[in-house]
């Protein structure tokens, strides 16, 4: 191992795989290596006749005038700040600085030491990552405009719907009443039923459109209410559409519940139109609803085939239909509407599906909880 003398010392900071420089407290380059003189495109003798603000780009100045230099003289050092030198050809350096502060002493001035390292492909990584995030957060806002705006479509087209679906139905029961011939009574009946079941879809819509732009269900729970009236209006409501269908009820239905009739009416109807859909057609579909033990309860049930575990677990989400026939309709928007309002009700719906028996059973309590319960 050859001896440390001097020649190797000059050598190492002549030629260090980073740029030294030192300099007196008001900026003057004092001492400077060949690698610094190399990367700046200074001569040594220039390099010594500049101040180190000359070395720096205006942005790089105000930089370090502003951040470092306050640092530099509370503390006496900083690191791995980033800079930009500017070359004698005018082209942009970036690198990373260590500095120190040395005291006055009997052999030399106060001065600070530099210590330079390029940055360049590490400024370069910084810059793409900084204008990889930009897009990414241009092109989320424009896709929750996008968003927002189509949902605002649906709420507006919904809103626009149901008055002209109104006039048809108006219409309908007018023409209803008066003597038809056999082929003008299944006419309007086919037409009534369209009416029903086109005033479930905007329904479905519009909760949904006001979900997603977070007005949520709206349910109105003051008072309690007898349900049993909504039940049997849903169920003939379904007859009707559904005239060669069974459906069998069970209500015992002792005490009011606390609920939005109205919406308890959507949720059973989603509910029941579900199961009429998807069941088998040659058995009926059975429900039962039943006050007890400070809870309303209602379960729906069907045969047909099971439900599997797969698609069970993603019933409730929107849109999603699973496996239907080509005779079905709908927008898959159903359930998770009557999950909705059950949840706004807090309440829970749950589906059990085995080879005999599919059923889904919603259950929520009587009465709202007490503020700060």
């Amino acid at each position: 191992m050859p001896a440390i003398n001097d020649d190797n010392l000059h050598d190492l900071y002549e030629n260090a795989p980073c740029g030294y420089l030192s300099m007196l407290s008001d900026g003057r380059i004092i001492k400077a290596n060949a690698t610094l003189s190399s990367w700046t495109g200074h001569s040594p003798d220039r390099l010594l006749r500049l101040h180190f603000h000359d070395l720096l780009t205006v942005t790089g100045r105000i930089f370090y005038e502003a951040h470092i230099a306050p640092v530099l003289h509370a503390k006496g050092f900083f690191d791995e700040a980033t800079l930009d030198l500017a070359t004698a050809a005018g082209v942009r350096l970036a690198v990373m600085v260590n500095a120190r502060r040395l005291p006055e002493s009997e052999n030399r001035p106060s001065c600070i030491r530099l210590a330079f390292f390029k940055a360049t492909e590490r400024r370069l990584y910084e810059r793409e990552l900084v204008a990889a995030k930009s897009a990414a957060e241009t092109r989320l806002n424009s896709e929750r405009e996008i968003a927002q705006l189509r949902e605002q479509f649906i709420a507006v087209l919904g809103h626009d719907l149901r008055n002209p679906l109104a006039s048809i139905s108006a219409a309908a029961r007018i023409l209803g009443r008066e003597p038809q011939s056999g082929t003008a009574t299944r006419a309007l009946s086919l037409m009534q039923n369209s009416v029903t079941r086109m005033g479930g879809i905007i329904s479905n819509v519009l909760d949904f459109a006001r979900g997603r732009l977070g007005g949520g269900v709206a349910v109105s729970r003051d008072t309690p209410e007898d349900v049993a009236p909504v039940l049997h209006q849903v169920v003939e409501e379904l007859r009707a559409s559904f005239p060669e269908r069974t459906i069998e009820t069970d209500f015992r239905l002792n005490a009011p519940v606390y609920c939005d009739p109205s919406r308890i009416g959507q949720l059973v109807s989603n509910l029941l139109s579900n199961a009429l859909t998807h069941g088998a057609e040659n058995e009926p579909v059975r429900m039962r609803a039943a006050t007890a033990k400070d809870q309303f309860e209602l379960s729906i049930a069907n045969a047909g085939s099971p439900i599997a575990e797969e698609m069970a677990a993603r019933l409730f989400e929107p849109f999603f239909r699973g496996e239907v026939r080509k005779t079905q309709q709908g927008l898959g928007l159903g359930l998770h509407i009557a999950a909705e309002i059950a949840k706004a009700h807090s309440g829970t719906i749950t589906v059990a599906s085995t080879p005999e028996v599919t059923r889904f059973t919603f259950v929520m309590p009587m009465q709202p909880d007490e503020p700060g319960a």
